[in-house]
């Protein structure tokens, strides 16, 4: 006897919170694209690289917006037959490419900062300064349109993590900038940019590590794969389980498949139920494809 359970509800982010990400990705975009040519202009002017770094960080953060609501609106096209789960998964390849993109920043920051320690250049740093300030205006006003979004996904996550690092790497350019202008500590300056290459790589370390989880399918971190494989043997009517696989298709998606062998005599339909609410109650897995095995089939099997 084999059997089939699947669980298809609750798969995709409800229609309005997924507009809703969209208005919020789309404002804040605007606000981030704007003021980075402000800030790429100002810190060519004064010569502040703390600015430079900030208005380069400000592009990736531009990039990774404008890639984040690509990949919303692809992964809510239509499933077509070749693509049986649609396009979901172009949300992870967002946040993968944003992850890299912040990492090649953090890099490009600390060559140019280190470059610098030898001999300081002369910055104007209270034009400089003021335009800090705005950048983390910009940024504040940022975090508070996505901080509602920010679980919804690690796409999503991925452009609010840009979108903080770069208010603090605005507060860095701030410090830098109060430090010249009040002590003329042209050090500052590279020191500052340092500090932004290292929040801007611990974003991006974070990041890549739970994407690249996600596309090796590993099991989710929130998820305990020994007590959920001793849930379902503790089942009653269950006599093994085996061939366990928990996923993550995209974020907030989670699929299991598994083969039960059920003890002799037991009613397929009633444990299959028990089953799949057993994993969407306590594990809050809501897609599920269970193989029911009648007793001795594995062993049959391998003998054959």
């Amino acid at each position: 006897m084999h059997a089939h359970a699947h669980d298809h509800a609750g798969h995709a982010h409800p229609h309005g919170a997924r507009a809703s990400s969209q208005r919020r990705l789309a404002a804040t975009l605007a606000l981030v694209g704007a003021y980075l040519v402000v800030e790429a202009i100002a810190g060519w002017l004064t010569g502040s690289l703390a600015l430079l770094a900030d208005a380069v960080h400000m592009l990736a953060d531009a990039g990774a917006l404008a890639l984040a609501l690509f990949a919303i609106w692809l992964a809510s096209r239509p499933a077509p037959a070749a693509h049986t789960f649609g396009y979901r998964r172009a949300e992870i390849l967002a946040a993968l490419a944003n992850g890299v993109a912040l990492a090649v920043v953090a890099v490009f920051i600390a060559l140019e900062a280190f470059g610098r320690f030898a001999a300081p250049p002369a910055v104007d740093a209270g034009p400089a300064l003021a335009v800090a300030a705005g950048g983390l205006a910009v940024n504040l006003a940022g975090i508070a349109l996505l901080h509602a979004s920010r679980g919804d996904g690690l796409n999503l996550r991925g452009a609010w993590l840009h979108v903080v690092s770069d208010a603090l790497g605005s507060a860095a350019a701030i410090a830098a900038n109060a430090a010249i202008w009040l002590a003329d500590a042209r050090i500052a300056d590279p020191l500052a940019s340092l500090a932004i290459a290292a929040l801007v790589l611990r974003s991006a370390w974070s990041l890549l590590r739970e994407t690249v989880d996600v596309l090796l399918e590993a099991a989710p971190a929130h998820l305990d794969v020994d007590a959920l494989r001793r849930a379902l043997e503790t089942q009653s009517g269950v006599a093994s389980v085996h061939d366990l696989h928990v996923w993550t298709i995209t974020s907030g998606m989670v699929s299991l498949s598994c083969h039960v062998e059920a003890a002799s005599g037991v009613d397929g339909h009633e444990l299959l139920s028990r089953i799949t609410h057993e994993l969407r109650e306590r594990f809050a897995i809501q897609h599920a494809t269970i193989q029911l095995e009648p007793a001795g089939f594995r062993a049959r099997e391998e003998v054959c």
